[in-house]
């Protein structure tokens, strides 16, 4: 199931036969228990040819093409990491769905943006790459030394100088796995020791329950960013970004129509 608003795709395993609820609610008549396996993989793991398909426009289609199924369990077994691209079309198999309908071009677009910018900006590329998005916003910034930046990847503040408010302290985590609760904890235990009023948590692999659960909570001093928000930051803010990062993701406007049906 694509997570398309979190850039991620989820799994689950069918444990059950289709069941009718008619005292559900509308409009959650028809069911099959399922067993969720992963709910936050990223879908920069995927090779191309499986995130076409998984780009379906149809609700539940089967995917097949190039041995799909048996990829996936094998991304499976190594934890959910890429697995060597298969190039070459098995003509005699069918997803059952004409590759037309397939892909949304938007979605098309980011996805291949998205393994762009994995591949230029791995490890702590990625904090310059972030860095660069906070001063096309108006902040001035300090990025740790490497190796001794102490539970902080970057410090960020308004004005010329950086003395404005609020400050923030910034860590980017490049993986592409989901962090969980202790790197949330490390975040506001430096902010406190730099006296930082904010934080901003960048993860590239997004990040597990025991994260998001404290969105609420620390909605007033901390901030969450994974694959899909640092696209949306760098096409938001790339016109300002500078030269050097355009010339790494260099990218240009496309205007399509937008049918009735197609408009939310």
């Amino acid at each position: 199931m694509p997570r398309k608003n979190r850039g991620s795709i989820a799994i689950s395993e069918l444990l059950g036969d289709y069941e009718f609820h008619a005292k559900g609610p509308n409009p959650f008549f028809h069911s099959r228990k399922v067993k969720w396996i992963e709910q936050g993989i990223p879908r920069t793991n995927f090779d191309k040819d499986i995130l076409f398909s998984l780009n379906a426009a149809m609700t539940i289609c089967r995917i097949q093409r190039n041995s799909a199924e048996e990829r996936v369990r094998g991304m499976q077994r190594e934890g959910w990491a890429g697995v060597p691209h298969i190039a070459r079309l098995d003509d005699d198999e069918d997803d059952g769905i004409e590759l037309g309908s397939l892909a949304d071009p938007e979605v098309a677009a980011r996805d291949a943006i998205a393994k762009h910018v994995l591949a230029k900006f791995k490890g702590r590329d990625m904090e310059s790459l972030v860095e660069a998005i906070l001063k096309a916003q108006g902040y001035t910034t300090f990025r740790s030394d490497e190796g001794a930046d102490k539970g902080v990847d970057l410090l960020a503040a308004p004005g010329p100088l950086g003395f404005g408010e609020p400050r923030m302290c910034v860590q980017v985590k490049s993986a592409q796995t989901p962090v969980d609760r202790p790197t949330l904890d490390q975040l506001i235990g430096t902010m406190q020791n730099v006296h930082a009023e904010q934080g901003l948590l960048v993860s590239w692999g997004g990040f597990k329950p025991t994260v998001l659960k404290e969105k609420a909570t620390q909605f007033f001093r901390v901030r969450l960013w994974d694959q899909n928000d640092l696209i949306n930051q760098i096409l938001e803010h790339y016109d300002r970004l500078d030269e050097d990062i355009k010339a790494e993701i260099p990218l240009k406007r496309i205007w399509a129509l937008a049918l009735p049906d197609e408009i939310d």
